[in-house]
């Protein structure tokens, strides 16, 4: 990568910031973070890991503030955090394998594929179970963990998204614990790809460290707000802001 500016660091910690923000209230911070650092220059595989680096500050700060909510409760999902750090562990480990060319020219189409999902998804917040101890079984736990996990590990953008539609889906949480459980479950797979991505060398540790910062705070404004007013205000504005940005990557890297 080139020298970056004043104001490209300006964009990557707004953009973190609005990650941050948006990630704790519906998911998806990573579809304004991953096309922000492709956008600067930064090479496929390190900007996966940088983002992971990131990403990990701001869905800790966000899993602990359900957490001490009492909107996430540990015991009743622990197959689904093993699961997830597996999935995630081998996701990882497999986009390290994938040429730079190709993931340069599939994130754009996964980061534009997921908002447009995000989007058009039904989500049904209607339920009243609260804890999880009445979900079906390990099973679903444990293939939903594997699946989601192995996902964020394997590209990223919209993971917290999909484990709140899933869960709502799956488990009849109603929307507050399942944005519990969603971001908790992120913070784990985006914690063991990033010890995978350290191993593999693919950290910037600066930018990572400082978008990570402003994630953080991004993320205790939007835990709050989310806990306080829901989603549905945030969604419109996010997926339009997202659609551009990924239009605009699938422009350069296809055209």
């Amino acid at each position: 990568m080139d020298l970056i500016t004043a104001d490209i660091w300006i964009l990557l910690g707004l953009a973190a910031f609005l990650a941050g923000f948006i990630d704790a209230i519906a998911g998806g911070g990573g579809l304004l973070t991953i096309p922000a650092l492709l956008t600067v220059g930064m090479p496929p595989h390190l900007t996966l890991g940088t983002n992971k680096l990131a990403a990990t500050f701001g869905s800790f700060t966000a899993s602990m503030t359900f957490y001490r909510q009492k909107l996430f409760q540990p015991q009743y999902w622990l197959t689904s955090i093993c699961c997830t750090a597996i999935g995630a562990m081998i996701g990882t480990f497999a986009v390290s394998i994938v040429n730079a060319d190709v993931l340069e020219k599939t994130l754009p189409a996964i980061v534009l594929a997921t908002a447009i999902y995000s989007y058009l998804a039904p989500m049904d917040t209607t339920h009243d179970n609260t804890s999880g101890r009445s979900s079906r079984n390990r099973w679903i736990k444990a293939t939903q963990g594997i699946t989601l996990g192995f996902y964020d590990g394997l590209a990223g953008p919209g993971t917290g998204a999909f484990w709140t539609l899933s869960t709502l889906k799956l488990h009849r949480l109603n929307l507050l614990f399942a944005s519990g459980v969603a971001r908790s479950m992120n913070f784990i797979s985006n914690g063991v790809s990033l010890v995978v991505f350290i191993y593999l060398g693919y950290v910037n540790w600066l930018i990572g460290l400082t978008m990570g910062v402003c994630i953080m705070a991004g993320a205790f404004i939007g835990a709050r707000s989310a806990i306080k007013f829901g989603s549905r205000f945030i969604r419109p504005v996010f997926i339009f802001m997202v659609s551009a940005m990924a239009a605009k990557l699938c422009w350069e890297a296809w055209l």
